[in-house]
């Protein structure tokens, strides 16, 4: 039994590894690439993360930004039903995604800022923003 557990996580581990190798890889290629270099112009990372200003970046690259979600499965907008939609290994994804966005971020990398947040944002239930919550806090972020 412990090995097999331990094959397991090692499966599940050489999958984050597949994941992390091409994270949000469609932002390098048309029509996402030339949306994202705009952005970037813009600083969008120096806005604070969810105002007016943010979000009216946003619409105005919506095209570009409605690819990335379908493309990109660790974005709750990738399904019909949102979080609901995704697997344990598409939230893993989605919170270091929104660690390493909120460390570029003008209010100063808050993660558990980002997270009351996408709470709201996406309607997470109680349980899942306590289990991100619970591994933020084992992260040591």
């Amino acid at each position: 039994h412990i090995a097999r557990v331990s094959d397991l996580l090692d499966e599940c581990r050489d999958k984050l590894w597949e994941r992390a190798g091409v994270h949000d890889a469609s932002k390098l290629q048309e029509p996402e690439k030339s949306a994202f270099d705009r952005l970037k112009a813009l600083s969008l990372s120096g806005m604070a993360y969810g105002s007016e200003e943010y979000r009216a970046c946003l619409r105005a690259e919506k095209p570009a930004i409605q690819h990335h979600y379908a493309a990109n499965s660790h974005h709750p907008e990738h399904y019909e039903n949102g979080v609901d939609g995704m697997s344990l290994f598409d939230v893993m994804e989605m919170l270091m995604d929104w660690k390493a966005a909120t460390e570029r971020m003008k209010d100063g990398g808050d993660i558990r800022a980002s997270l009351t947040h996408n709470t709201d944002r996406f309607k997470l239930s109680p349980q899942l923003a306590n289990i991100l919550a619970n591994t933020i806090r084992e992260m040591g972020w």
